[in-house]
């Protein structure tokens, strides 16, 4: 298909359940899950306990195990992270962004505030499009796959239910030029995944910032991600009351126009014990961020 490297496992059979959850879902979070479900019906939302790695809740989760699209802006965190990481970018760099990105075709306006040149922090609160197509063009050829193949984004998490169905796996296309590569980078093309694997994708970054908190590549990423919940681009998920960090996407499907929203995301922010994402098949990824502040707000993590 278009040269993108597929391995997708077909379920013969899957149930007509579209709303089941993990038969080892944790009550409180379930509930709360439950309720975000009400203005997302079709939302897939998910809730990953950190320290096991066990699914806590689940809306849709036969519809997640399936569902494979581009992830826009969440790759942001998960690349930068990576890159700092290993001394392959200095997150100090400035870029200036004059919200007018075209990419090989796809106009790519950035919609913050006009500011002065981003570092890596403020490029991610504001997820500005310019700053990480200028990483896209450091990067060497094969780097994408080389810094999101540790992640688990692009391999079966085995979190699906496999009475419901069987889990598919990421499409990726390794990038052959510049323009490919910033394209890959902010999630446009060449890359589809599943909730699942963005779930097990911020585990794994969860994980490295909880195991190097002192490394400029955390320090760095986690401050982005918790300013961009809570006054950035993702400032949506903020209103649930549980400070949280996280990351929104929004991106079109192959087959049209039509736009979809993610939000990915830990919490609390001081203390993660939970990854939360949210895929919504027709929104944006603010949209998405509002349905986990719904369900943040009815959470276990709420002090009542």
């Amino acid at each position: 298909m278009h040269g993108i490297t597929r391995s997708i496992a077909i379920a013969a059979a899957f149930s007509a359940l579209s709303m089941a959850c993990s038969p080892n879902s944790d009550p409180g979070w379930q509930k709360a899950v439950e309720q975000a479900a009400r203005i997302a019906p079709d939302a897939r939302i998910l809730v990953l306990d950190i320290g096991s790695g066990r699914l806590l809740a689940s809306h849709q989760l036969s519809e997640a195990s399936r569902t494979l699209a581009a992830p826009g802006s969440t790759l942001k965190p998960l690349i930068l992270y990576g890159l700092v990481a290993g001394g392959h970018w200095n997150p100090d760099r400035r870029v200036a962004c004059d919200r007018r990105l075209v990419v090989a075709g796809h106009s790519l306006a950035c919609t913050h505030p006009l500011a002065p040149p981003f570092d890596a922090r403020e490029a991610l609160t504001w997820s500005c499009n310019s700053y990480f197509a200028q990483v896209a063009r450091t990067l060497q050829p094969g780097e994408i796959g080389r810094l999101l193949r540790p992640t688990g984004m692009l391999r079966v998490t085995g979190l699906a239910d496999k009475t419901q169905s069987i889990e598919a796996t990421a499409e990726f296309r390794e990038p052959k030029n510049a323009e490919a590569a910033q394209l890959a980078l902010l999630g446009i093309e060449g890359v589809r995944i599943t909730p699942l694997e963005m779930a097990a994708a911020y585990r794994w970054l969860a994980l490295e910032l909880s195991s190097h908190p002192g490394s400029q590549a955390s320090q760095v990423v986690r401050a982005g991600i918790e300013d961009s919940a809570s006054f950035g681009m993702a400032r949506s998920a903020s209103v649930g009351g549980v400070p949280v960090a996280g990351k929104t996407g929004t991106a079109e499907g192959t087959a049209s126009s039509q736009s979809h929203g993610w939000f990915a995301g830990i919490a609390p922010a001081w203390k993660p014990q939970v990854v939360v994402v949210v895929y919504l098949p027709a929104g944006r990824g603010a949209d998405a961020a509002g349905v986990a502040a719904e369900l943040l707000s009815h959470s276990p993590l709420v002090r009542r």
